[in-house]
């Protein structure tokens, strides 16, 4: 059995909760967060030890394999060096950090103590995307031409209001490292290193510091052509994500509130019939296995068969490395 605990118990760590009880191998074993209300809350549901200190609980609780971070992104890196030092495995949200030098430190602690990490980009488990996965590498697109990824969704002021990190630079990081890493992440799991980027970046909307518009051209490694779009200014409520793939024989979209279906999946090489039962299997079970609970059932496998999680500490730190090439294209546009 791997025992898990989880520092920070906000809102994402509710799917940590739900992925940890139930993957075959994991159990919980204790909470920390700041918040005292919050984790009394929380040991009358769960039935286990909490703490306001993640010191306090490595000493305590010996049996501790693996620490879920799931605090704000700007406090990452000291908890998860602090971890990694402790001996402890690391299951790391989104962003991995908010600056390539964070990564760094993350990633040499964890390479001195031969501790095992990842981070989650659960996106990746979407059923669609696995499918899109396949036929890429399959190459029944034939040569690509371009790829667009959008996040268009809406955080209202009150959003950000809710709590004094959300909107700033040094623990939130604007929409690219909050909303829009997922899109950013599977652009480079598909297709490869982003070798150029032109952008704009602003905060059009939101009376935050960090961005919540961003727009940028990106080119590939194999001279593939791309578009992303993200902000968190769309009026009233989330409109869409979506990912788009066009090659000189066939296209795919990817769309939704989240992009967890296929609008449109069209092939030289498929009849109408075969892309309609491939869109219609989806339709199906769109979302799948939580991609929390794959991370969490990956990071159990990792470590019972001594091999690295499938989703590496660098595949984090090329998120952010592509979020910071963009957001360093920032333009202020007077009001």
């Amino acid at each position: 059995m791997i025992h898990f605990s989880i520092v920070g118990c906000g809102h994402i760590a509710g799917k940590h909760l739900e992925a940890i009880a139930r993957t075959e191998g994991a159990a919980l074993a204790a909470l920390c967060d700041t918040n005292e209300a919050r984790l009394s809350e929380l040991a009358l549901t769960w039935q286990v030890p909490v703490f306001t200190s993640m010191t306090d609980m490595l000493e305590q609780i010996p049996m501790i394999d693996v620490v879920c971070i799931c605090t704000p992104s700007g406090l990452h890196v000291d908890l998860a060096v602090a971890a990694a030092h402790a001996g402890k495995h690391l299951v790391i949200e989104k962003p991995l950090a908010l600056t390539l030098e964070d990564t760094d430190q993350m990633i040499a602690a964890v390479a001195r103590n031969e501790v095992k990490a990842t981070v989650v980009h659960p996106n990746r488990y979407r059923p669609a995307m696995q499918r899109l996965k396949a036929a890429l590498d399959q190459g029944i697109f034939g040569k690509l031409s371009h790829v667009s990824a959008a996040v268009r969704w809406n955080r209202g002021q009150t959003y950000y209001d809710q709590a004094a990190w959300r909107g700033t630079k040094a623990m939130d990081g604007g929409v690219l490292m909050n909303q829009a890493i997922h899109s950013l992440d599977l652009l480079l799991w598909l297709f490869g290193p982003v070798t150029e980027t032109k952008a704009f970046v602003d905060t059009r909307l939101r009376n935050i510091e960090a961005e919540d518009t961003a727009v940028a051209v990106l080119r590939f490694d194999q001279g593939l052509l791309g578009t992303v779009e993200a902000c968190t200014t769309v009026y009233e409520h989330n409109l869409e994500e979506s990912l788009a793939v066009f090659g000189e024989a066939g296209y795919v979209v990817i769309g939704g509130k989240t992009a967890n279906w296929i609008k449109h999946w069209k092939f030289a090489s498929m009849t109408e019939e075969e892309s309609r039962q491939i869109i219609a299997e989806i339709d199906q079970d769109p979302f799948g296995i939580p991609g929390h609970q794959c991370i969490i059932a990956d990071m159990v496998q990792a470590l019972s068969e001594h091999r690295e999680p499938t989703i590496t500490l660098q595949d984090g730190r090329r998120a952010v490395g592509l979020v910071t090439d963009i957001a360093s294209q920032e333009t202020k546009v007077s009001s």
